[in-house]
């Protein structure tokens, strides 16, 4: 065979970007929605905070998770709530913003770390018989998801950027119903100033801007 391949990997192609444009426009409505409801946004994303610290020490207590794992999981989770003392507004420049990065790439290693040890661990077993508590990639995948990225993602849409944070490609900056202007979400200026680099980039190849 040698067409259905190509159509094979035309539709993966395809189906990869219709995927990637489904999300992108969630999460622009998602920052839509959190710049008119702050104090609900803030309100939601300090409980949340405080229910991950709560299920990672349930976690380390009951399941056996490791006690210093948890607690630079528990640290970055302090770490992000501090970012909401000026919530919605952030500046990259902020120590705190800048720890919370680092944080977020330091847990993912440290539990990507623990959890690959484990499936080590259980593939080492000198006896089929041997029971060893080995979490499925459901399990895995769902601590991840809830537990290392969904507050820094969430913190990632909601926070609003400061003034000159990108470059505005000559757009306007954003105003409110009152004609004043107000922050834009961190999510929504960079999807704005990637638009604007690429009208830029269509205008000067000579191509009709979108």
């Amino acid at each position: 065979m040698w067409i259905l391949p190509l159509i094979g990997y035309a539709g993966a192609f395809l189906g990869f970007c219709f995927l990637t444009l489904a999300i992108a426009s969630g999460l622009y409505y998602l920052s839509e929605l959190v710049e008119e409801h702050t104090v609900i946004a803030k309100r939601l994303l300090t409980r949340l905070i405080y229910t991950v610290i709560g299920v990672q020490v349930a976690l380390w207590l009951l399941d056996g998770f490791p006690f210093w794992s948890s607690l630079l999981g528990i640290v970055a989770h302090v770490v992000y709530l501090g970012n909401m003392r000026r919530f919605p507004f952030v500046r990259l420049s902020d120590p705190l913003f800048l720890l919370s990065c680092v944080l977020v790439l330091l847990d993912h290693w440290v539990w990507f770390r623990h959890f690959s040890h484990s499936q080590a661990r259980a593939y080492q077993r000198s006896s089929y018989y041997d029971t060893v508590d080995v979490p499925s990639f459901t399990m895995i995948a769902s601590y991840f998801g809830l537990c290392v990225w969904l507050v820094p993602f969430a913190l990632f849409v909601s926070l609003s950027a400061g003034d000159n944070v990108l470059p505005t490609m000559g757009t306007e900056p954003v105003r409110g119903v009152d004609g004043k202007a107000r922050p834009q979400g961190m999510l929504k200026a960079v999807v704005d100033w990637a638009r604007g680099a690429i009208g830029e980039i269509a205008g000067s190849t000579g191509l009709e801007r979108p």
